[in-house]
C-alpha cells in the first residue's frame, strides 16, 4: 500500500505523461506532439515525453502532476490523488503520531523555512533556464524545478493553512529519515556555489 508520504513519486513513476494526455484525451503524433490543451492551439506544439511536458506555444511544462492539476484545476495532491485512483495505483493516509505542541511549532518552522528558501530556488531556475528552442539540451536545474516545484508547494501549503493533524503528518514525514537535514544543507550548499561563482 501505497502512503501519502510518496504518493507522488509513486504517480509519477507509475504514470508517463504521454499516458496520462491519452486517458484524458489528448492525442499526440508520433513525434510526441500534440495539440496544447492549457492554449488555443490550433498546430501540435507540445511535446509529451515520459517525464515531462513542454508547450513551445505558451510555454507550460512539468511533469504528470502539474500537468493533470492544469488540466482538471486541481491542486497537485489531489492531481496526484486522481492519477492514483485513475491508474489503479492504491493509496492509504497513515495516521501521525503525537508530538508536544511546543516541539511540533519549532520543528514545522524549520520546516516551512526550508521548503520556502527550496521553492525559491526551484522558481528562479525554472524561470532562469526555461529552453527556448525545442532542440536545445534541456538544463538539469530547469528539469528539477518542473520535477519538484509542485510536490514542494503541496507540502508548504499543508503547513501553513492545512489542518493541525495533516500538519503533524507533514512535519512528521519531513524529519523522517533526516529529510529536512538533506534539503536544508543541499539549499545552503547550492547558495554558496552560486554566490561563488557570481564572483
Amino acid at each position: 500500500m501505497i502512503t501519502t508520504a510518496n504518493i507522488f513519486e509513486a504517480v509519477k513513476t507509475g504514470v508517463s505523461v504521454r499516458d496520462a494526455a491519452e486517458c484524458y484525451g489528448i492525442r499526440s503524433n508520433h513525434a510526441g506532439m500534440a495539440c496544447c490543451p492549457f492554449h488555443d492551439d490550433h498546430t501540435p506544439s507540445m511535446k509529451l515525453n515520459e517525464d515531462y511536458f513542454y508547450c513551445f506555444g505558451c510555454g507550460a511544462g512539468g511533469d504528470v502532476i502539474t500537468f493533470t492539476a492544469r488540466l482538471f484545476n486541481l491542486r497537485p495532491y489531489e492531481a496526484a490523488r486522481k492519477l492514483a485512483s485513475d491508474f489503479n495505483i492504491p493509496v492509504d493516509i497513515p495516521l501521525p503520531e503525537q508530538n508536544t505542541l511546543r516541539t511540533f511549532r519549532m520543528d514545522q518552522y524549520r520546516c516551512q523555512k526550508a521548503l520556502d528558501s527550496y521553492l525559491n530556488l526551484l522558481i528562479r531556475w525554472k524561470s532562469e533556464y526555461e529552453p527556448t528552442d525545442p532542440d536545445e539540451e534541456w538544463d538539469e536545474r530547469y528539469l528539477e524545478a518542473c520535477q519538484m516545484m509542485e510536490p514542494m508547494e503541496y507540502l508548504a501549503d499543508e503547513l501553513a493553512v492545512g489542518t493541525l493533524e495533516q500538519r503533524r503528518c507533514t512535519v512528521e514525514r519531513l524529519l523522517a529519515g533526516g529529510k529536512i537535514d538533506q534539503l536544508e544543507e543541499r539549499v545552503s550548499r547550492l547558495n554558496r556555489k552560486e554566490e561563488t561563482e557570481m564572483r
